[in-house]
């Protein structure tokens, strides 16, 4: 009668052990399958950000670390799922980083050429400008002396000719003195007179108006 009571005693404790590790053990279950899908939603925001191109390595690595994880869970092995999947969302998460940054970069690079281009496109303009600004200075110039230059043409075709003056002076030279002649006419002689100066010259001055060209 004792061994049976114990027996009962026994079977009893069993079954409230068994009841009261039901909802631990569910407890466990759920935390399993949330880092499993977790594990499962990383992964597939990797491989569509292009991580099996750009990190097959560590695309590799969370892919096995998960379906190591499901194979723990299926097994029982709830807290060796729960580790396994945290440990493949931390390798997603990782290759969604690198992935980003290599993103970000490219995007920065970009558009460092893009303002590049843009700085180099504009010094172009400017010194477009300037070169033309210059050429129009330089017609601009060429042309007010083109101007002045058909302006003093004008002016002299308007104004009348200068007169120009030139003395000429001549000398010619004095009479030959006369000769005197001696008569002898009833015992008077007759003497011509003589100039007052027989080797004088005669200078005479012309003064000529000529018409400037």
């Amino acid at each position: 009668m004792i061994r049976k009571n114990g027996l009962a005693t026994a079977v009893a404790l069993g079954a409230l052990s068994l009841t009261m590790a039901t909802p631990a053990f569910a407890g466990k279950a759920n935390d399993a399958r949330k880092a499993i899908a977790a594990a499962e939603a990383k992964i597939e925001t990797a491989h569509t950000m292009g991580a099996g191109r750009a990190l097959p390595t560590e695309s590799a690595q969370a892919d096995e670390a998960l379906a190591l994880a499901k194979a723990d869970f299926k097994a029982g092995r709830k807290d060796e799922a729960i580790e396994t999947a945290t440990h493949a969302e931390a390798l997603a998460t990782a290759a969604i980083g690198h992935i980003q940054q290599d993103k970000d970069a490219a995007i920065a690079a970009a558009q460092d050429q893009r303002d590049a281009a843009l700085t180099a496109a504009q010094d172009q303009v400017a010194s477009a400008q300037q070169q033309a600004a210059d050429a129009n200075a330089r017609a601009n110039q060429a042309a007010q002396a083109a101007t002045e230059a058909r302006n003093a043409a004008v002016l002299a075709a308007s104004t009348p000719p200068a007169q120009v003056e030139t003395t000429v002076t001549t000398q010619q030279a004095a009479p030959a003195p006369r000769k005197t002649t001696h008569k002898i006419v009833r015992r008077k002689v007759t003497r011509a007179p003589q100039t007052a100066s027989a080797a004088a010259n005669v200078t005479t001055t012309t003064t000529v108006t000529q018409s400037g060209s």
